[in-house]
């Protein structure tokens, strides 16, 4: 949105959904996108849906040119498809088909994927299915998080926002390519269970998922019945004859923790209702020896 708005275009309603109980105190708080707006003084509407007509009045009333739709999160209905006349453009983070769905940036990095990028679709009534303006990659570092990427990808899609709608008001034609047939994959949303670590899987795997939580919500274990999150890791060589979730070694660079194939060096922990720390801080702390053990998160 900022970089719709520094390129002189403008933006006659901001859509957002309604401001959700946040934090432990459970107090409501702005999005991001709402907080930007305000700081703008720009029209703002936050409809818990778009069903109704009353829903859809003041997008009505804005009667824009085209919608651009960014993680959004609701359904838009056909008739607010049919509303814009250049339609509705969504800028979705990943190279479609591939990751349709709510977490494509933490799915890619889960996966291990090596590319993802960016893709400017022609919104249809599917899930992610409408037909391709514009697609852009980019490369997964090998120690990249969710967040770090989720930063490039913002970039990239700013960029290639504004190209596109600098094509519309230059008055060329923003070509459409049907998605392939095949290829197609599913983003599943995160969720409680998604931050569980299990250390009966491989070093891998655990690696990428702490990686593809980060920083948030965050990858969890149990250390003494209560929960902390795993912060950073990586993976080391070795394969001890160990329980999974057992301490083999304790350094000042970290925990060595067994798992179903090698070791997760664990390098950055956060007790709960505590600040992220140094593994070794940690195990100081609370006296941590070899042959301790993580348990499954909760």
């Amino acid at each position: 949105m900022a970089a719709i708005e520094r390129s002189g275009y403008t933006i006659p309603l901001v859509l957002t959904q309604p401001d959700r109980p946040f934090g432990r105190g459970l107090s409501t708080r702005a999005s991001e996108v709402k907080a930007f707006a305000l700081s703008r003084a720009l029209t703002i509407a936050q409809p818990a849906n778009l069903r109704s007509d009353g829903a859809r009045a003041s997008l009505r009333e804005a009667a824009p040119d085209v919608l651009v739709v960014a993680a959004y999160g609701l359904i838009l209905p056909q008739a607010v498809l049919d509303l814009p006349k250049f339609g509705c453009l969504n800028l979705h983070a990943s190279l479609l088909p591939r990751w349709r769905g709510a977490a494509p940036i933490a799915r890619a990095v889960e996966a291990g994927d090596e590319t993802t990028g960016i893709t400017i679709m022609r919104m249809d009534a599917g899930l992610d299915t409408g037909p391709i303006v514009a697609q852009r990659a980019i490369a997964i570092d090998p120690r990249e998080t969710a967040g770090s990427l989720h930063d490039k990808l913002a970039t990239l899609g700013a960029t290639m926002i504004v190209e596109a709608l600098d094509a519309l008001a230059h008055g060329d034609e923003l070509a459409a390519t049907p998605q392939p047939a095949t290829g197609a994959t599913y983003a599943q949303k995160i969720t409680t269970a998604d931050t569980l670590l299990d250390w009966s899987r491989d070093a891998i795997a655990l690696d990428r998922r702490i990686r593809a939580l980060a920083p948030q919500p965050g990858a969890a274990a149990a250390w003494q019945e209560q929960s902390v999150k795993i912060r950073r890791a990586h993976v080391v060589e070795g394969d001890p004859a160990a329980p999974p979730g057992t301490i083999v070694a304790v350094s000042a660079d970290g925990l060595d923790v067994a798992c179903a194939h090698q070791m997760l060096r664990v390098t950055d922990v956060q007790p709960a209702g505590g600040r992220s720390m140094p593994a070794h801080a940690f195990a100081v702390g609370r006296r941590v020896t070899a042959g301790d053990r993580f348990g499954n998160g909760r």
